[in-house]
């Protein structure tokens, strides 16, 4: 991965999640996320169809907006997963740096975004698409 995709991931608060129903069903939404030592972090809500969804296929990916002309696009093929040992999202200080105005606009502090959005989820990348 090239330095400016790394820095997009660090930088960008905004990414597409795509997950798949049971029924095969493509579905995308956009998630707060966070890279860290090559794996990819998304706290979701417990009951979403996102949640359903991986728990039914966890072949996901990650998308980055481009720049509106087709170009700077990022896209993440990868594998999700449910880390119930994980820490909470307040207790993750680059998390939390990341999303701190989010999160105050929302009229949350990071322990009741935690509370809000316990599941954590770790996406394992397998394949990335750059251009």
């Amino acid at each position: 991965m090239d330095e400016h995709t790394t820095k997009r991931l660090q930088n960008d608060l905004i990414a597409w999640l795509t997950t798949v129903s049971r029924g095969g069903q493509p579905q995308t939404s956009p998630v707060w996320f966070l890279l860290d030592d090559g794996a990819i972090w998304v706290y979701s809500l417990p009951d979403t169809a996102r949640v359903r969804n991986i728990e039914a296929n966890p072949k996901v990916s990650v998308n980055l907006d481009g720049n509106g002309t087709g170009g700077d696009i990022v896209t993440i093929e990868g594998r999700a997963s449910f880390d119930p040992s994980a820490p909470a999202a307040w207790e993750v200080p680059d998390y939390v740096t990341k999303y701190t105005a989010e999160m105050e606009a929302n009229g949350w502090t990071p322990e009741v975004f935690s509370d809000k959005y316990p599941v954590a989820i770790r996406i394992e990348p397998q394949r990335w698409r750059v251009w």
